[in-house]
């Protein structure tokens, strides 16, 4: 049966009029209204099903970049790295130049946003979708973007993830690039504990966020591995960067946002937590930056009386006084080489996998603690 415009006014509880607008763009409509009518639309499977499915296997010349937060360096450089690689020969379009639009869709960490944005993006027939940065742990938003990501495919859509592992159910993906976490959070704690360190605090990031689970498991994969604590049986523990009190079992483990201020006021309470801990891992660059300003806060000094250690080796790592010691992800490289994989410009990498290496970059924020 086929799904009409009135079909998917219903569903949403508004009129067609409303509906057109929406899918359209062409006038105001309330945020939650649009909500509201791209969730039917997607439910309803209008694009595939209604009068547009003639064109179904057809693309434009649109590609979408999904990033948590463009003003965060982290996704700036990989979008802008991506968008370098999209347009030109190559892009199996068949046209002469084969120029695509390059459209960054800004999703400020929300699963919903994310499947809104894959929604529209599949009723603008996208030539392809790079999808950056680390996935959300939960199932239900996971079955929700395996069957979105598939109806993309089955459109013709190119579908290429840049620093995210792929889903369980990632048939419909060109290529996923993945970027080491483990192996680099690993390497960075076992720096650490050579230069003699033995209480080591821990900035987490999101606790729902993959990048935050395999880092943090690479610190304790060191850890255990060096004697100085036990793995988890299940998932990570740690209190949260709010002083709600919610410590779990890890009082040395604080959760938080990727930002500045989450680095600040988690080093804080790791600081009242445990008075003796000697350095101090942030799952960024960022919340490095606001654990060094709180540990100065406190009259203590970088790295004298305790080191600090980021990831991602941002820009500005290497100009931060002391120079920031990190794990260097190659961003750029990265998400050019997603561009061209979503261009039809490279060919997906065997088993469509790739493991990017973490490097260590070992700078002036760590030595060997006092006495």
């Amino acid at each position: 049966m086929t799904v009409t415009l009135a079909d998917v006014a219903a569903r949403a509880r508004v009129s067609p009029a409303t509906v057109s607008r929406v899918l359209n763009g062409n006038y105001p409509v309330a945020a939650s209204t649009r909500e509201r009518v791209l969730r039917a639309v997607d439910d309803l499977d209008y694009v595939l099903n209604g009068p547009a499915s003639s064109l179904a296997a057809a693309t434009s010349d649109l590609v979408g970049i999904l990033v948590n937060d463009i003003a965060d360096p982290f996704f700036g450089i990989m979008a802008g790295a991506a968008q370098t690689q999209i347009g030109g020969p190559g892009d199996g379009s068949g046209r002469a130049g084969g120029e695509k639009l390059a459209v960054i869709c800004n999703t400020g960490g929300s699963p919903e946003r994310e499947l809104t944005y894959l929604t529209l993006l599949q009723r603008q027939r996208a030539a392809a979708v790079v999808l950056t940065g680390g996935a959300v742990e939960n199932p239900e938003h996971q079955a929700a973007m395996a069957a979105k990501l598939a109806k993309l495919a089955d459109a013709g859509t190119r579908i290429v993830f840049c620093g995210r592992p792929p889903l369980p159910e990632g048939d419909a993906l060109v290529a996923a690039l993945a970027f080491d976490n483990r192996g680099g959070g690993r390497r960075l704690t076992e720096h650490l504990i050579s230069l003699g360190h033995r209480r080591i605090g821990y900035v987490a990031g999101p606790r729902e966020r993959t990048t935050t689970r395999h880092r943090l498991e690479g610190h304790r994969e060191a850890l255990h591995a060096a004697g100085l604590g036990a793995l988890p049986a299940g998932g990570d523990a740690g209190g949260t960067a709010t002083g709600s009190g919610d410590q779990g079992d890890d009082p040395l483990v604080v959760h938080g946002p990727y930002d500045r201020r989450s680095g600040y006021e988690a080093t804080l309470e790791l600081l009242r937590r445990a008075p003796d801990v000697t350095a101090i891992v942030a799952a960024n660059d960022t919340v490095a930056l606001g654990a060094s300003a709180a540990v100065r806060d406190q009259g203590m000094r970088i790295p004298q009386d305790i080191s600090v250690a980021g990831f991602d080796d941002l820009p500005f790592s290497v100009d931060a006084v002391p120079a920031l010691t990190t794990v260097r992800l190659p961003l750029f490289e990265a998400g050019a080489r997603a561009g061209r994989l979503a261009m039809g410009k490279e060919n997906p990498p065997p088993g469509g996998i790739a493991t990017i290496a973490a490097e260590l970059m070992i700078r002036g924020s760590t030595a060997a603690p006092r006495g």
